[in-house]
């Protein structure tokens, strides 16, 4: 790999993670918290930088749904703060036993959790993610690398700038964390092809972002965050439930990728629960695309192919009516990203045969989609949910941000 500015932080933080892997939890933790009291310490330069980020979004156009994704204040830097405190919190992954036993010839055999070594984090907008990455990454061992995008640059500059000092008065290498130098597409050519110096990247935003990391990298990729969710409501659903369901995983919170984008409503009770669901979505002011049953309420627009693949993050949602449940497993297998999928029913034989068809990390039962969560699952932290089944699957929380070796002790054993 030629010299560059990449190649110098890459380095620098792989000479950190070495560091960093031997440190023991009571200095990771002293250092989040440090990081913790550095970020409210330095509010006014964070948000003064923040606003300057905003601004020129605002001016460039960019939608008012993103802009806010971008803005920060007090009280979502205190949010920030605080989960750095909570990560401090949880237990240290590194050093934990996976499995042991001794072996028949008395060898001591033991599968230990190890950092990855250095992490490399592509993300959109949310500075917020600056501070979560590096705190996740920091507790597990992790050296981080963090691309964000340029309508953050200033914003994330400024958080970094926080967390690097933090460390080092902790008694860790500021290197630790690092932003990617550079603002244009070939600082994340870089990134994405340095095999040898980033363990492991993670893209954390939309489908576009997921899928040019994923096809372009020569550094292996956890994909995370698409999530084309679907609600199904079978024929032996309450349909009280399931009115409360849907529309909770569609509007609690549109821009997450754990928001329901589809609704399947079995034949059966599309007779009643289809004029209903229309009117409480359209109350919630969402825009439906259905197929014939569901364009023929009133307000309702003719849902295209493309529709039933769309993640909208917005309240917008695609909506047909399906002849059974087989029917609507192969409708989710078809168009789902395979992240949240949930079934409304009062069958146990109609929910076993749900979870045992729909590949997804996440299979819900009678549950809102937008518990697909690390926080909610009680892991206390995530760093994004991952779609795919290699190295993890759903929320990833402190565990599934290590490896694993092998310890194998001996007393002058020979094979």
């Amino acid at each position: 790999m030629p010299d560059s500015a990449f190649t110098a932080v890459a380095t620098r933080a792989r000479m950190a993670s070495n560091e960093l892997a031997l440190a023991t939890r009571a200095v990771k933790d002293a250092a989040l918290e440090a990081m913790a009291e550095a970020l409210l310490a330095d509010e006014g330069r964070i948000l003064t930088a923040n606003l300057a980020d905003v601004e020129m979004a605002s001016a460039a156009g960019i939608s008012e749904h993103l802009v806010d994704r971008l803005r920060l204040d007090r009280s979502r830097l205190v949010s920030m703060a605080q989960g750095l405190r909570e990560v401090a919190g949880l237990p240290d992954p590194v050093g934990e036993v996976v499995r042991g036993s001794t072996l028949a010839n008395g060898l001591q055999l033991r599968q230990v959790r190890v950092p990855f070594g250095v992490v490399g984090i592509i993300y959109e907008a949310r500075p917020n993610v600056t501070a979560d990455a590096a705190g996740i990454c920091l507790k597990s061992g992790n050296a981080v690398l963090l691309r964000g995008s340029s309508s953050a640059l200033q914003s994330n500059a400024a958080i970094v700038t926080t967390l690097r000092r933090a460390a080092w008065k902790s008694g860790l290498p500021e290197d630790v964390v690092q932003l990617v130098p550079g603002e244009g597409h070939e600082s994340v050519k870089e990134l994405i092809r340095a095999r040898g110096l980033v363990d492991v990247l993670i893209p954390r935003g939309g489908a576009g972002l997921i899928a040019s990391v994923v096809e372009q990298s020569t550094v292996p990729v956890i994909e995370t965050g698409v999530g084309n969710c679907h609600v199904y409501v079978d024929s032996a659903a309450d349909l009280d439930m399931a009115e409360r369901i849907v529309l909770n995983a569609k509007t609690h919170r549109t821009s997450v990728c754990n928001a329901a984008e589809s609704l399947l409503v079995h034949a059966d009770v599309a007779a009643e629960f289809v004029p209903r669901i229309v009117r409480s979505l359209q109350d919630a002011e969402v825009l439906i695309h259905g197929d014939a049953v569901f364009a023929g309420q009133e307000g309702v627009l003719p849902a295209t192919e493309e529709d039933w693949s769309t993640e909208y993050l917005a309240l917008e949602v695609s909506a047909a009516v399906v002849h059974s449940l087989d029917a609507a497993i192969a409708h989710i297998r078809k168009y789902s990203s395979a992240h949240s999928d949930a079934i409304v029913t009062g069958s146990q034989t109609s929910a076993q045969r749900f979870v045992a068809a729909v590949d997804s990390a996440a299979v819900l039962v009678n549950a809102s989609t937008r518990f697909t969560d690390g926080g909610e699952f009680g892991f206390g932290a995530e760093i994004g949910i991952s779609t795919q089944k290699l190295h993890a699957r759903g929320p990833m929380g402190l565990p599934e941000m290590t490896s694993t070796k092998y310890v194998v002790t001996g007393d002058g054993h020979i094979r």
